[in-house]
C-alpha cells in the first residue's frame, strides 16, 4: 500500500486517528483522560514554589504548575494554557502564553503582528496571503501567522479559518469572569489530524477503518519494545527516570556495523517515539562507532529530528559515550492509554 493515508477511527470508546505512510505507520494520535493541550481555563494562583520560579494554580481539571511567575499573587485569576500532558503524579503544565491554532492560521494575542511562514517565499503569494489576512482581520490588534499549508490553500478557506480562530481568540482574552472554568477544550484527535497532517492524503472516516488498513496489526509491533532495522535493531524502554534506547548491531559483524546501526537508528527514532508517545529525558546507548563518526551521526539525527514537529531538543554526547535529547510531552504514552 503506497502513498499517505488518514484514517479516523475509535480504539474501543477512544477517539484516534493514524497516518499510515507507504503501509507503515507514521503518526498516531489517542484521545487521553486528562485536558489535551490547548485547552484554555480561567485558572486561579495557589501556593508559589520557592527556589522553582512557579507557581501551583487550581483548575476545573486539578492543580497545574506554571513556570516563570512574576508579580502573581495567591487567589488572583489568570488565563493559562495547557502546553503539555503531566507526568505521572505530577500538575499539569501550563502558559500564560496562549495560542489559538487551526489549519491555516495561528492567532498570537500576547505577540502582535502579521507573519507568514518563512517557507512561503513566492512574493506574489506572500503578497495575496497578506492582503486575505487583513481582509480577514477587518481591523483586529492581534498577532497572526500564516502557516505554511496556506500554499495551497482556497482564499475563502484561509480567511475563513483566520476569521474562526480570532473570534475564538477574542471570546477566550475577552473573559471577565470569576472562578476556576475551562474556557476552551484543546483539539481531539480527528481535529488534530486535520489541523497538522496537511500532505496530501487519502482519508478514511468509516467505522472499521483502522482493522481495514492495518493499523490494529501495526499498534502490535508499537507497544512492543524492539525496533527492527536490517541485522540489527533498537529497544525502546520507558523507565521511571528516562527513556533509555538501547542499539544493537545484531549478527552484523562488519567493520562498520557499529554506524550503520546507529545511523539507522537516527533516521528511525523520531517515528518510533511519536507513535508510542514517548518524551521527556531519552539517552541513547548506541552501537560502538570510532569518535570521528560521531559528526555524521549527529547530523543525521538532526535531519530527522527536524522534520518531526513534537519540540526536541538534542543535548549532545555523555562522558560514558551516551547520547541524550529532551522531547516535549505533547503525546500520551500509548502502553499507558492501553491500558
Amino acid at each position: 500500500m503506497k502513498g499517505r493515508t488518514i484514517i479516523l477511527d475509535h480504539l474501543g470508546d477512544r477517539e484516534a486517528a493514524a497516518l499510515m505512510v507507504d503501509g507503515k505507520l507514521d503518526d498516531l494520535l489517542i484521545s487521553g483522560d486528562t485536558a489535551p493541550p490547548g485547552t484554555i481555563y480561567r485558572a486561579i494562583a495557589d501556593k508559589p514554589v520557592k527556589g522553582q520560579g512557579g507557581m501551583f494554580l487550581k483548575t476545573p481539571d486539578g492543580p497545574a504548575f506554571l513556570r516563570q511567575v512574576k508579580g502573581l499573587a495567591p487567589g488572583q485569576s489568570l488565563l493559562v494554557q495547557v502546553s503539555g500532558y503531566a507526568e505521572p503524579g505530577k500538575a499539569i503544565p501550563v502558559t500564560q502564553k496562549i495560542l489559538f491554532k487551526s489549519r491555516y492560521a495561528i492567532v498570537t494575542p500576547g505577540a502582535p503582528g502579521l507573519n507568514i511562514s518563512r517557507s512561503i517565499r513566492d512574493d506574489d503569494l506572500r503578497d495575496q496571503l497578506l492582503e486575505i489576512a487583513h481582509d480577514a482581520l477587518d481591523g483586529r490588534q492581534v498577532g497572526l501567522i500564516l502557516r505554511s499549508c496556506c500554499v495551497d490553500a482556497a482564499p475563502e478557506d484561509i480567511a475563513e479559518d483566520i476569521q474562526a480562530m480570532v473570534s475564538l481568540a477574542d471570546a477566550v482574552m475577552g473573559d471577565e469572569g470569576s472562578g476556576q472554568a475551562t474556557l476552551s477544550d484543546g483539539d481531539g484527535p480527528h481535529v488534530l489530524a486535520w489541523r497538522d497532517w496537511v500532505a496530501p492524503a487519502e482519508v478514511v472516516t468509516e467505522a472499521g477503518g483502522f482493522e481495514a488498513h492495518g493499523v490494529l496489526d501495526a499498534l502490535e509491533d508499537a507497544t512492543g519494545a524492539f525496533v527492527s532495522f536490517g541485522a540489527g535493531g533498537m529497544y525502546i524502554e520507558p523507565t521511571r527516570a528516562l527513556i533509555a534506547v538501547d542499539v544493537n548491531t545484531g549478527n552484523d559483524a562488519s567493520l562498520a556495523a557499529g554506524i550503520k546501526a546507529n545511523m539507522a537508528c537516527a533516521r528511525l527514532l523520531p517515528t518510533a517515539l511519536r507513535v508510542r508517545g514517548l518524551a521527556g529525558q531519552i539517552t541513547l546507548d548506541l552501537a560502538p562507532m570510532p569518535k570521528k563518526d560521531r559528526r555524521a551521526f549527529e547530523n543525521a539525527l538532526r535531519s530527522s529530528f527536524k522534520a518531526c514537529e513534537i519540540e526536541t531538543a538534542l543535548v549532545g554526547w555523555t562522558p560514558l559515550g551516551h547520547y541524550e535529547l529532551q522531547r516535549k510531552r505533547v503525546r500520551l504514552p500509548l502502553l499507558e492509554v492501553l491500558s
